[in-house]
């Protein structure tokens, strides 16, 4: 139904700032519900942040509050997480995730997931 696509991880140095971008190419962007997740190895993919598709919600694990912000543009068909304040703890391979149902705040709630892209935060 839709393919997901996540680009703008990299390498950053302690208190930075990255802006992620996962790019939907398929049908009706705007009928999904938005999150974005991220996984450490040894870990449990865990929730960063989700958006409704009406933007009119949004919800953050308490990691991201105060510093990252998840937004949509759904004219370019791309969700957004602004990850400013970066900490090593951060370091993550990061997932966008797509749901019909609900603001993905868990891995089960996503019906589709891009491949990730790696943010690594430098000490």
């Amino acid at each position: 139904q839709v393919q997901l696509v996540e680009s703008g991880g990299g390498l950053v140095q302690a208190g930075g700032s990255l802006r992620l971008s996962c790019a939907a190419s398929g049908r009706t962007f705007s009928s999904y519900h938005m999150g974005w997740f991220r996984q450490a190895p040894g870990n449990e993919r865990e929730f960063v942040a989700a958006i409704s598709w009406s933007a009119f919600r949004t919800y953050y694990a308490d990691p991201a509050k105060g510093r990252f912000t998840i937004s949509r543009d759904n004219a370019k068909n791309t969700v957004y997480l602004q990850m400013n304040s970066l900490k090593p703890e951060d370091t993550a391979v990061y997932y966008c995730a797509a749901s019909l149902n609900t603001p993905p705040k868990k891995p089960i709630e996503a019906n589709y997931w891009g491949q990730g892209t790696q943010v690594t935060v430098s000490s």
